[in-house]
């Protein structure tokens, strides 16, 4: 693992979920959490005051069903849904999915090897298992989506996800930062997707410094192979906090 710099007190964390924290799985389901990772968010979680929030394109109820029983600040479903010391609420009013949500499910029908994901602002065509079917998923989310307003089609690993125009992870981080216990503190993102680019610009534009996972271009700051790296790195950074104590 690259040497990444030492986590303190003074920062706020935010990591994204699938292919940062875990390993990336053939079904959103299937993903296997690590023994040691809720121990550790606990733990960090309380060395930073609360400054700890998971930023996924994941729902709410996935990240609590995985991380249980930790439940941490959240900005869920790529930034649609924020949850924080108030509760949970939508970042943005949910748009009308239905059009997109039909064409999505029928071609799944079709086709073996898709599988679509309903949440509550956004709707997600994963291609995984049938990749040599990119084209035609790409073709049927983007003429649904002439038929809504508001929705952007957002391409990641494996995934198009039709979700709202101006949600994104940066935005979500820029918000967390101006509530506490994050504000005043100096934001870390770890992220490993082109949907965590924006995240990677906020944390930049405020002061701070982002660590992509693994291979691709990025304007993130520093980086770690995999993984299992980064919990390496977040376990250590979990030692130094307590020693520093």
């Amino acid at each position: 693992m690259q040497l990444l710099p030492s986590l303190t007190t003074a920062h706020a964390l935010f990591l994204d979920f699938d292919g940062t924290l875990t390993e990336m799985a053939p079904r959103p389901e299937a993903v296997r959490i690590s023994s040691g990772l809720v121990p550790t968010l606990a733990a960090l979680s309380t060395q930073l005051d609360g400054a700890l929030a998971i930023v996924t394109g994941r729902r709410e109820s996935d990240i609590d069903h995985f991380l249980d029983p930790l439940r941490l600040p959240l900005a869920s479903e790529h930034g649609s849904q924020y949850r924080l010391a108030d509760g949970s609420r939508p970042a943005i009013a949910p748009p009308n999915l239905e059009p997109v949500l039909q064409a999505a499910t029928q071609l799944a029908v079709q086709y073996a090897g898709l599988l679509v994901e309903p949440k509550r602002a956004s709707v997600a065509l994963h291609y995984r298992l049938a990749p040599h079917l990119e084209d035609l998923c790409r073709d049927t989310m983007l003429a649904a989506l002439r038929k809504v307003h508001g929705l952007d089609l957002m391409e990641g690993k494996f995934v198009f996800e039709a979700k709202p125009k101006g949600v994104d992870k940066g935005q979500a981080i820029t918000d967390f930062m101006t509530q506490p216990p994050f504000a005043g503190r100096t934001p870390v993102f770890a992220g490993d997707d082109v949907t965590d680019e924006a995240g990677f610009a906020a944390v930049h534009a405020l002061g701070g410094w982002g660590i992509k996972v693994g291979e691709g271009p990025t304007q993130a700051h520093h980086r770690c192979m995999t993984p299992a790296a980064l919990r390496g790195w977040l376990s250590a950074a979990r030692t130094s906090l307590e020693r520093a104590r």
